[in-house]
């Protein structure tokens, strides 16, 4: 175990500082980013040192990661086979489930879906710069473009439920990487505005699935013990996908005008096309088949995913009894067909926390201002008077940076501190730097001639900080209690029911955030966004519970409140 922490951190000094070596030896300073001069130093040789820094330094942390979360599970297993180690169980010693590489390699294919949507976000950011001076679109058509996506993944959130009840989990991820491939295709080889708006259109719907199945698939196969870590999977790879697109735009902005943008935009069929591929790898959800009645089915799935048969077993009978309660429940009420939605409509007081909960963290997750932060960032550094687009572009290659470093961070240590801090703390960091920014932008919007140099410092800090506590917080963690805290019965309609609003929330800050700081600046922009995440803090202390180590059977206990729990213990005792 300890050899294997000091092997992370040799590996990650030498990808990391040998390449700051290089960068600094080339003559290249922080201050080419930020100053209005061009750099006096050759474009080839700034190109390459400086992709070679972002990519050694993503590589480092993502191999420290790995080699991290392989130290943990041995510690885990360690202290689970130690028998001087002590039990905390209420009702005698109960052996923890633990995850296997094969389940790792399952949460890890399911979550790339989520690089889609992250590469168009990052690819965008910078796409559109050029799109608007080859297709001469106005700010507005600009807006609807970037939304559209967003706005669209509606369709396809939606109707994720029903699909992924009817024809599973797998084919649900293989249709969603199979609807952007053909949105990527088209907008690649748009050649206009209305044509390049279709492929949006095909592409968000893609985008749609992908961000319902990802996570809903990893919680139903993953062990309680990883569950978080492995559900707050898909937001590593909106990270990565969104860092990919930031050096894609870096590395193809020097292309010719109108090639440069359709190569970006194309440039995604390569992933789904590869995702696509991967489900001949992947089991189905051992939760769907006993759903279905498929028992021996799930069962051989829950012995892979398992440390051992008794394990498997008794993962097997805790999932049949939860359907079991679940289909009584239905047929107590009449509800056939219509009814998970009739049932939503009229929810229960612990489905309605259910809801509240769900939905309200999707809300704020879009409505904190991540993805349009992302996407027009150019724009903001634009109008603080940085006009070249490598340095733009630039600025967004640290800021994908941090995310990536940050979400890491989120993942090695969501199983152990739990949901709550780890979401509270992202949260209120988002609060502070969104006030920090709205004070740099305040300061670059009333400074006439030159920009002061350390406004323009703040405001590339604070858009950092930002984005980092988002990759903490709000960022991994939505995706976990999305999929976690819904009943079986409900759990993918339910979870597609609270990325709708995610979605829709997001398209229409997308949609709306440059049309909103033309009138109120943005500077004041920020502001609104740092009261929303204020806001926001207080809803999660209130009303989020904690979930952590806790089975999907167990944690709807939850939200039940003590009379509800004692309805049902009388009703078992009188069915006993």
């Amino acid at each position: 175990m300890h050899a294997r922490i000091f092997g992370a951190l040799i590996l990650t000094a030498f990808l990391f500082f040998f390449p700051i070596s290089a960068f600094m030896q080339s003559g290249s300073r922080l201050s080419t980013y930020i100053s209005p001069q061009p750099p006096n130093i050759p474009n080839s040789l700034s190109l390459l040192t400086s992709l070679s820094l972002v990519l050694s330094l993503f590589l480092s942390l993502a191999v420290s990661f790995i080699l991290l979360c392989g130290t943990e599970s041995e510690y885990k297993l360690a202290e689970m086979d130690d028998p001087k180690a002590p039990t905390f169980a209420v009702s005698g010693p109960k052996k923890e489930p633990r995850a296997n590489k094969y389940v790792l390699l399952c949460a890890v294919m399911a979550s790339t879906n989520s690089i889609l949507l992250g590469y168009d976000i990052g690819v965008m950011s910078g796409a559109v710069i050029f799109i608007r001076e080859n297709l001469k679109i106005s700010y507005v058509q600009e807006q609807f473009l970037v939304g559209i996506l967003n706005v669209c993944s509606l369709v396809g959130s939606l109707a994720s439920g029903k699909t992924s009840d009817l024809i599973g989990r797998r084919y649900t991820i293989v249709l969603a990487a199979s609807t952007f491939l053909i949105g990527a295709l088209l907008m690649g080889f748009a050649p206009s505005y209305a044509f390049l708006m279709a492929g949006r259109v095909v592409a968000g719907v893609g985008v749609g699935y992908s961000l319902m199945i990802a996570p809903l698939y990893t919680a139903e196969i993953a062990p309680a013990s990883v569950r978080g870590m492995l559900t707050s999977l898909p937001e590593f790879f909106i990270v990565a996908g969104i860092l990919l697109g930031y050096i894609c735009n870096y590395a193809l902005a020097g292309l010719p005008e109108g090639l440069n943008w359709r190569i970006m935009l194309g440039l995604a069929a390569f992933p789904a096309i590869g995702l696509g591929s991967s489900i001949i790898f992947m089991p189905e959800s051992p939760r769907w088949l006993v759903m279905k009645g498929r028992i021996e089915e799930a069962k051989r799935v829950l012995v892979k995913t398992s440390s051992d048969e008794g394990e498997a077993e008794s993962r097997l009978q805790e999932i049949t009894q939860a359907a079991q309660d679940d289909a009584d429940l239905a047929a107590s009420k009449g509800w056939t067909g219509q009814g998970v939605w009739r049932e939503f409509l009229r929810p229960s007081p612990g489905l309605r926390r259910i809801l509240i909960t769900a939905i309200g963290i999707n809300f704020f997750m879009q409505a904190s201002g991540n993805d349009a932060v992302i996407y027009y960032t150019p724009e903001v550094f634009r109008a603080a008077g940085i006009h070249n687009k490598k340095k733009l572009f630039g600025i967004n290659v640290i800021m994908g940076c941090s995310k990536a470093a940050f979400v890491m961070v989120s993942a090695l240590f969501l199983d152990r501190f739990g949901r709550r801090p780890l979401l509270l703390l992202g949260s209120v960091g988002m609060a502070f730097s969104l006030a920090a920014l709205g004070v740099g932008s305040k300061f670059l919007d009333h400074s006439s001639g030159s920009k002061p140099l350390w406004a323009i410092v703040v405001s590339i800090v604070a858009v950092c900080a930002d984005v980092s506590f988002f990759s903490i917080g709000l960022g991994p963690i939505t995706w976990v209690y999305s999929s976690e805290v819904f009943p079986l019965r409900l759990r993918a309609q339910g979870t597609a029911l609270a990325i709708s609003v995610n979605r829709l929330m997001s398209g229409a800050v997308s949609m709306s955030f440059l049309s909103i700081s033309h009138r109120i600046t943005f500077a004041g922009m920020f502001f609104v966004l740092c009261g929303v995440m204020v806001l926001g803090s207080l809803f999660f202390y209130f009303f989020l519970p904690e979930t952590k180590g806790r089975t999907l059977e167990e944690i709807g206990a939850l939200f039940e409140d003590k009379r509800e729990g004692d309805d049902t213990k009388a009703k078992e005792m009188t069915r006993l």
